[in-house]
C-alpha cells in the first residue's frame, strides 16, 4: 500500500500543494492530514469548504484505489459541521462502507486534533478493470 500511497502523494498535485498528505493507506482504509493555513482561510476567517472536500476527497481516491485498479469517484455528498481555524490540522479517514467489485461506497470522517468532527463526506466510486500500476 506505500506504493499507493506513494503514487497518490506525488501525483495529486492540487492536494500536494495545498499542503495534504496521505499518512496511512491500507484495503478498505485511508488516512490524511493536513495543517489549516492562512492559505487555505474563507472570507469570514475560517477554513474554506473546497479545502475540507479536497482532503476528504484524497483519502476517498486512496481507499477506493486501495484494491488495485483504477477507481475514480461518481458521487460525493458533504456536510459540515463545525469551523476549522488556522492552525488546526485536520486528519481524514476513509473507510469503504460497501466494497461493491464496481461501485463502492464509502465514509470520510474528517476531524480536528482534537478528535472532533468536523465534517463528513461520502461518496461512491466506478471502478474500472485496469490496474493502477499498470498506469506508473
Amino acid at each position: 500500500m506505500n506504493k499507493l500511497k506513494d503514487f497518490l502523494n506525488e501525483g495529486d498535485r492540487f492536494a500536494a500543494d495545498n499542503g495534504m498528505q496521505l499518512t496511512e493507506v491500507r484495503e478498505g482504509y485511508a488516512r490524511a492530514e493536513m495543517v489549516v493555513t492562512r492559505h487555505h482561510l474563507n472570507a469570514a476567517g475560517v477554513c474554506q469548504g473546497g479545502a475540507y472536500f479536497t482532503l476528504a476527497d484524497l483519502a476517498f481516491a486512496a481507499v477506493t484505489n486501495s484494491h488495485g485498479n483504477i477507481t475514480l469517484g461518481i458521487q460525493n455528498s458533504i456536510s459540515f459541521l463545525q469551523s476549522a481555524h488556522e492552525g488546526d490540522t485536520l486528519i481524514a479517514e476513509a473507510e469503504e462502507t460497501f466494497n461493491h467489485h464496481r461501485l463502492p461506497f464509502c465514509e470520510i470522517r474528517v476531524k480536528n486534533q482534537r478528535g472532533e468532527l468536523v465534517c463528513i463526506v461520502t461518496g461512491s466510486a466506478y471502478r474500472t478493470s485496469k490496474e493502477w500500476k499498470n498506469n506508473q
